[in-house]
């Protein structure tokens, strides 16, 4: 916890600015266990029934109001004036930028010094897990909504992220991938300091390839950030949510957005070294963590992913499982047999930050598609998919579920997850192709099923 203190210390302002309702891949502390399962089948159906209803609202409303987006230009960080030449742009120096240049607001601004301040200490622990094996290393001993274990970091890292987004504003709603529902996130006891005018969604993994951490092997966080445009009062949610009125069940559809709706997405890969990568709509830039001065700086002015590459990246031992379409891409592809005659080669951490990070640098395309265990792959959209699938198409690459732009694809729970193939633009393409010339009617079903927003399983 004085890491915890010292981050706040070091990122904290004067005036703390309003911000987000918040979304995490948390963990579920053990005294809340008794309320696992407390809701019957009947009654989580018939609220998800509701609030699938009052999104498929909110949808029609938002595409009644939209307007195309103009063409924006990247911010040029050689035009910055009067930079320090000991340490370059920092990061708080870029985001100063951008808000000044009117591409954020202070909103956003403020959740980026929280995300700093966090993933600098979620650094420090991971570098110094190996020291601390005890406390850091190994089983949680509980096992995650998804059936999933959880690793000590992932609570641990959970408990950073989460507590230092908070303090930026008032939080009305956390989904955790370790809750069966969403739950209240209000800030008790804080005084009126955390007004209820938040208007951002802020969504996370705070540990990506968390069982992976035991062997020292490059893991990362997830971030995407989504603008709130009826930017009202704070979700205030009971423990069941089959107690949910209606004002509950619209506020809690509004944070059911899809990627398209992002203002903002990033990873921080923990590595040999840390960098955070992200986009703010203006293309994607790389910060790189110095140790020396505790700050991130700009590594990566502008980041563009190749158009090809010669690299492909998912786990080969499931290749008998997976839809048709996309094993005869990837067999087409190691023989060969592609549009470009090489033979490609296969590179898969299974880490999704660190295998995305790589594809993003030398291109190719990371994959983790449908299988017949997983008819909808193991990627859950809200908090790994759609941010990843935002930066990717900003730094020139794509991303889709085979048919579908996954950005495109609306959540119809905190959870959903979805088949994803991503990366250099080419490559997407020429494997998109193999899906449009597949018969199969139950794999075109559920492509359109996701684009209706109806569940898929």
């Amino acid at each position: 916890m004085a890491l915890m203190t010292e981050a706040f210390a070091l990122g904290a302002a004067p005036t703390v600015q309003p911000a987000a309702r918040l979304i995490s891949q948390p963990v579920r502390a053990a005294q809340d266990a008794p309320t696992r399962g407390s809701l019957s089948n009947s009654a989580a159906g018939a609220a998800a029934a509701v609030v699938a209803g009052a999104m498929a609202a909110r949808r029609g409303a938002r595409q009644a109001n939209a307007r195309p987006r103009a063409a924006l230009r990247s911010i040029n960080p050689d035009n910055f004036s009067g930079v320090c030449e000991q340490t370059g742009v920092t990061l708080n120096r870029y985001m100063i930028e951008a808000n000044r240049q009117g591409v954020v607001d202070s909103d956003v601004l403020s959740v980026f010094n929280s995300i700093r301040e966090a993933t600098k200490v979620i650094s420090k622990l991971v570098n110094t897990a190996p020291l601390a094996q005890a406390e850091l290393l190994g089983l949680q001993g509980e096992v995650n909504v998804q059936g999933e274990d959880q690793k000590k970091l992932d609570v641990i890292t959970n408990d950073v992220l989460k507590k230092a987004l908070k303090y930026t504003g008032k939080l009305g709603t956390m989904a955790s991938e370790e809750e069966d529902e969403p739950v209240s996130a209000s800030l008790e006891g804080l005084g009126s300091v955390l007004a209820d005018t938040g208007k951002y969604v802020c969504v996370f993994d705070p540990l990506d390839g968390s069982s992976n951490v035991d062997a020292g092997i490059a893991v990362g966080t997830i971030f995407g950030i989504f603008s709130e445009e009826a930017a009202g009062a704070a979700c205030d949610l009971p423990t069941n949510i089959k107690d949910l009125d209606d004002d509950q069940v619209s506020c809690l559809a509004a944070t059911l957005q899809p990627g398209k709706n992002l203002v903002a997405a990033g990873y921080v890969l923990y590595s040999c070294s840390t960098e955070l990568v992200f986009t703010i709509g203006r293309g994607v830039v790389g910060f790189t963590l110095d140790n020396s001065i505790g700050e991130y700086v700009l590594t990566r002015p502008s980041i563009k992913i190749p158009p090809r590459g010669k690299i492909y990246s998912c786990n080969e031992a499931n290749i008998d499982k997976w839809d048709e379409p996309f094993q005869q891409y990837i067999k087409d592809i190691q023989m060969g047999k592609g549009e470009t005659g090489d033979k490609y080669s296969l590179r898969y951490i299974g880490s999704m930050v660190g295998d995305v990070h790589r594809t993003l640098l030398y291109g190719g395309l990371f994959a983790y598609p449908a299988d017949t265990k997983n008819k909808d792959g193991k990627l859950r959209l809200l908090y790994e998919a759609a941010p990843m699938s935002f930066l990717l198409e900003q730094a020139g690459g794509l991303a889709t579920t085979g048919h579908s732009r996954v950005m495109d694809i609306p959540p119809v729970n905190v959870h959903q997850r979805v088949p994803i193939v991503l990366g250099s633009k080419e490559d997407v393409e020429e494997c998109k192709k193999y899906y449009e010339k597949s018969e199969d009617p139950k794999l075109k079903e559920r492509c359109a099923n996701r684009l209706k927003g109806l569940v898929t399983s």
